[in-house]
């Protein structure tokens, strides 16, 4: 089918009463996509059943041309970073990734060589020798994007890559993921959080409860999107000293803060604007920032507003 490398024809899942995907037809090229959905949207059922760990209830699944259930051999030119962390805590970072790249058909000699330039691509050649169990919920996510193209596959499959990160680490995994795409490999980027998406990409899906709402340039959803504020979720040892900077800049429309959860959330209208400065405020030492995330509120209505329109 054309230039298409995952392609999804007429495929639907369902788990007894509960419908995952329902019908969906859908081809990926070469480059990076963004997968966007509320959590429940099908986004984790489409790429289980791209990656063979589930079967299709009905229509067919092909990556590279292959059905990818049941075909081991395929798993050479798949990577896969899950939303969930699956590790053997008592090894060391390059211990795991060395047995990743073993499993995914490299030799010793082989195995060691790619272990450590996928821990320089994702900024841990620092913390390789450590165990994994002793490491930061954003070291945890690099390794797992270490671990999917340990392998050098042609197809990475990205669920949530950037869930926990800070805002240097998100810059950096962002700035490889583009590069990724631009290798010639096909990216599938899964996010809830429509600027993680359009910072990576500018070709998007849009899943709303297992349907295909829309598909293609990020340009046709942006001025949409942005009519609703974005409510952004801050983790920070200060908040205080935070909200009183953030307080001051025009793009803000709100501040809650919840002392209760060590979090402070934060409404804007100019997103792009916001996500650059904490890069600012992260670097400058003086209002750290540990983890940033985006609530579901906004693409909620607007997912309401795509289906019912």
């Amino acid at each position: 089918m054309g230039q298409a490398v995952v392609e999804f024809r007429s495929v639907s899942k369902w788990y007894g009463q509960v419908i995952g995907l329902n019908n969906l037809s859908l081809e990926l090229p070469p480059g990076v996509t963004g997968l966007l959905g509320p959590n429940g949207s099908g986004k984790s059922t489409l790429l289980q059943l791209a990656t063979g760990q589930l079967r299709p209830s009905q229509g067919e699944v092909r990556v590279l041309g292959h059905r990818p259930r049941g075909r081991a051999g395929l798993n050479r030119y798949i990577g896969l970073c899950p939303e969930q962390d699956a590790f053997f805590e008592w090894m060391t970072g390059r211990e795991f990734l060395r047995t990743c790249a073993l499993l995914g058909g490299l030799g010793r000699r082989g195995a060691r060589a790619a272990a450590d330039r996928a821990l320089e691509r994702v900024g841990m050649t620092e913390h390789a020798g450590r165990a994994i169990r002793g490491y930061s919920k954003g070291m945890r996510q690099r390794i797992k994007l270490a671990q999917a193209i340990v392998h050098d596959p042609i197809v990475l499959f990205l669920d949530e890559p950037l869930n926990g990160t800070d805002p240097v680490a998100r810059r950096e995994l962002i700035d490889a993921i583009v590069e990724w795409g631009a290798t010639g490999r096909t990216v599938l980027v899964s996010s809830h959080v429509f600027h993680e998406v359009q910072a990576v990409t500018r070709s998007i899906v849009l899943l709303n409860r297992g349907r295909l709402v829309a598909q293609g340039d990020v340009r046709q959803i942006r001025d949409l999107i942005d009519s609703h504020p974005h409510r952004i979720v801050l983790r920070s040892p200060r908040l205080r000293e935070l909200a009183a900077r953030l307080v001051a800049c025009d793009d803000i429309v709100g501040i809650d803060l919840r002392r209760n959860d060590g979090t402070l959330v934060v409404e804007t209208r100019l997103p792009d604007r916001f996500y650059s400065r904490l890069v600012e405020l992260a670097l400058d030492g003086g209002t750290p920032v540990e983890e940033v995330y985006s609530d579901d509120d906004n693409l909620e209505a607007v997912f309401k507003y795509l289906v019912t329109t």
